[in-house]
């Protein structure tokens, strides 16, 4: 993935430096991410659009306040650790909640009667980095550029980030398949990516079965050489705070019928459908919970 800084993409616009930066720290270039004080810019980033800015949803205002408090105990909080422990354990981390709970609050895994994969460790913390990430970033329009920002870093340090044939933060180099159904070959995973883009992008607000309906076909690519079902759901978790829509987690208790609802959506999209509704119901309540309104 090529970036070039600030300067360099003033420069190609013909805007300030400080503009270009304003535009970066208010997550209007899709994609820029902040290493240090520095901002690394896509090269194929263009100028934001100059229409106001739709009103956040509570969620998400409250998500980003409590972000940049730190606030322990909130909804911030818990969606870290739900969101994390559950989209990893159903791809097979041996962390316990608490375990995932633990590193969160401490940046410690504490006692274990057991060993312990580093790489489960490493991909928790990067997921709640993922989060993070998507929280800055939730109204920002979804590109190839992004959702290769997000695999990058999800498996950055990594026993995988070590194989030379795996690409992190790019597509796939070799043919993968899930589930035991075929997955789009590497040569076209940027078409079928693309295309199914800008099909998505032509409407700029999405109601929760075309949230759905993307994450389907975005997994039947399976981009990635792995990495695939934790970044789609994250996918899925931004456009739901985007859209306003309650965003949900599929726990590991609606694994299965999330992978029944996934291999059916083609033919019967109830499944999937009432599996995401039900993720949704429970989500709710912690809303619920917590008074923030939706």
């Amino acid at each position: 993935m090529d970036y070039i800084s600030v300067k360099q993409f003033a420069e190609k616009y013909g805007v300030s430096e400080r503009t270009a930066r304003n535009y970066c720290a208010l997550g209007k270039i899709d994609g820029a991410f902040l290493v240090g004080k520095t901002w690394n810019v896509p090269i194929d980033a263009v100028l934001p659009s100059r229409r106001k800015r739709s009103k956040v949803s509570p969620l998400l205002a409250i998500l980003r306040e409590q972000k940049e408090s730190k606030m322990k105990g909130g909804i911030y909080h818990r969606v870290q650790i739900d969101l994390t422990y559950n989209s990893n354990h159903i791809e097979g981390s041996k962390l316990t909640h608490d375990q995932t709970r633990y590193i969160f609050e401490t940046n410690t895994i504490g006692m274990s009667d057991s060993a312990i994969n580093v790489d489960d460790i490493i991909e928790t913390t990067n997921h709640f980095r993922c989060i993070d990430f998507i929280i800055d970033q939730a109204e920002s329009k979804l590109t190839e550029t992004f959702i290769k920002r997000v695999h990058e870093i999800l498996k950055t340090g990594t026993t995988d980030s070590r194989k030379s044939w795996f690409a992190v933060g790019d597509y796939k180099r070799l043919p993968n398949e899930v589930g035991g159904m075929e997955t789009s070959f590497p040569n076209d995973v940027h078409y079928h990516v693309k295309a199914l883009l800008d099909g998505y992008n032509k409407k700029k607000v999405h109601t929760f079965e075309e949230i759905i309906d993307f994450h389907q076909r975005f997994e039947l690519i399976h981009p990635f050489q792995d990495g695939n079902g934790r970044v789609g759901r994250l996918i899925m978790f931004k456009e739901c705070l985007a859209t306003g829509i309650v965003p949900f987690i599929i726990t590991d208790e609606l694994k299965m019928f999330y992978y029944r609802g996934l291999r059916e959506w083609p033919r019967v999209r109830g499944y999937l459908l009432d599996t995401c509704l039900t993720a949704q119901d429970q989500f709710k309540a912690l809303l619920d919970y917590f008074k923030i309104k939706y």
